[in-house]
């Protein structure tokens, strides 16, 4: 069984979107589909089908969650350190050709928010400078075209 790394921030928002679709998402569905019932036959009911399509949803994302939750690897960042990039790093890079800084957080595949400045450890930037040291320049095969960085600071928060 393939382990999916995590912060422990990730692996707590897991949960309370676990206890979410269980204790709310699922109770109501099951009330709407009632309700639905209730208006007679159910062959041309679009409310009915409408409510199992979003019970069935509502099950994928629970086994999808329990599965995560069961496979994860928590790794708290805040007790790593050192100036290699690593998971859960908080990596601020300089584009070599237009001088930007960008500043980006490792995390887990279901963290990734690029509006919240988090990456996800198996994207192109993230592959490209995980083992790497602060001054290294690297060459990351994005969407664009190749960009070229230089790792100006590594820190784990």
């Amino acid at each position: 069984m393939e382990k999916v790394p995590m912060t422990m921030n990730g692996f707590q928002q897991l949960e309370a979107d676990l206890k979410k679709l269980k204790n709310e998402e699922r109770p109501a569905i099951i009330q709407a589909i009632a309700e639905a019932r209730a208006h007679g036959d159910l062959s041309e009911n679009a409310e009915y089908h409408t409510a199992k399509d979003r019970q069935g949803w509502i099950e994928s994302q629970i086994l999808e969650i329990e599965d995560k939750i069961t496979r994860a690897e928590v790794i708290d960042v805040a007790r790593l350190n050192g100036d290699t990039v690593k998971f859960g790093a908080t990596v601020t890079l300089i584009d070599e050709d237009t001088e930007d800084e960008k500043i980006w957080q490792i995390v887990g595949e279901h963290e990734a928010d690029v509006k919240q400045k988090k990456i996800s450890v198996t994207s192109p930037i993230a592959r490209g400078v995980i083992g790497k040291t602060v001054g290294d320049s690297v060459e990351v095969a994005a969407p664009g075209g190749a960009r070229s960085f230089e790792i100006a600071k590594v820190v784990y928060k």
